[in-house]
């Protein structure tokens, strides 16, 4: 395994991705280079590169991390009980970006590798990665090119990734306490090693790379869409939905917590600004009880 190879292609990717939407602001990315001191248990390094208060940015973070630890969190081996209590090391990029404007949508992405190791067990790696995108006011060709450039990433690959990656994604950006999706999904796989290393790296590879074309589209198309104080304020509120996921169910966060990972890097994902309201009326037949009504149901975006 190459982690020389691995980590020229997670760099690149962070500046990839950062050089493609700094086009739509009137800053550049802060970039944030920082690495584990010496005592810590967790070592490594990384770069966080963050937007704040831009022109199409509230908060845009993307986070490139190489760690290395002598004993996995839980949160890394619930699917894999034989190598609990092994060293492992973990590289990858995530990024989360929460537009100002409330007609264009939030987006995650993440794309990782993870390798472990334990004292009478076969060294075990996996990739991890995929991408959602969280609407506030939908917009159904932005759904569906978001879905559609998702299968075209994959399909090379395999055409029976894109609707079962979609249905993990589903499963797993969902609040149960809610009962209701994050989003309108996209793509989502984990503990991914079928295709042997070198093709499960370039699926990676394509996934990251493909988030580009699957959201810049549509934040060129709607960052400068008007909007009131009221549709401003229900972004915020939906918001909340958000910060819920991260905290409670996230197992990106969860593992950058439990292996004591660099806090303001693992929690730039929350949104800047968030509300709660307890029992929020939503007037039938307006555009935010469409978004849970419509947008937020499970449903193939292309077929519909």
């Amino acid at each position: 395994m190459q982690i020389k190879e691995l980590k020229t292609f997670f760099w690149g990717l962070q500046d990839y991705i950062t050089k493609s939407f700094e086009v739509l602001e009137n800053q550049s990315f802060l970039s944030d280079e920082w690495q584990k001191p010496k005592d810590n248990p967790l070592q490594g390094y990384g770069r966080t590169m963050i937007i704040e208060n831009g022109h199409f940015f509230e908060r845009g973070g993307v986070a490139f991390s190489h760690v290395s630890g002598n004993k996995l969190p839980p949160s890394a081996t619930a699917l894999r009980p034989e190598i609990a209590g092994g060293s492992f090391e973990a590289m990858g990029v995530s990024l989360v970006f929460h537009p100002r404007n409330p007609k264009v949508p939030t987006v995650h992405m993440n794309v990782r590798c993870l390798v472990a190791q334990k004292d009478g067990v076969e060294p075990v790696w996996w990739f991890g990665g995929g991408m959602d995108l969280t609407p506030y006011y939908g917009i159904i060709e932005d759904c569906q090119h978001f879905h559609q450039t998702c299968k075209n990433t994959l399909d090379p690959f395999d055409e029976n990734y894109y609707p079962r990656f979609k249905k993990n994604c589903d499963a797993y950006f969902y609040l149960p306490h809610r009962q209701e999706p994050r989003g309108i999904g996209g793509i989502f796989y984990d503990d991914f090693s079928e295709l042997g290393f070198e093709q499960s790296f370039a699926m990676t590879q394509a996934v990251g790379r493909g988030f580009v074309d699957a959201y810049l589209p549509i934040a060129k198309k709607n960052l400068d869409q008007p909007y009131t104080a009221a549709e401003k304020e229900f972004q915020e509120y939906r918001r909340g939905r958000y910060a819920e996921f991260n905290l409670v169910y996230d197992r990106g966060t969860h593992f950058g917590l439990q292996s004591g990972g660099r806090s303001e890097s693992i929690l730039m994902s929350m949104p800047p600004i968030a509300r709660w309201q307890y029992q929020r009326p939503i007037p039938p037949g307006s555009p935010e009880h469409e978004l849970t009504e419509f947008f937020l149901q499970p449903r193939d975006w292309l077929g519909s």
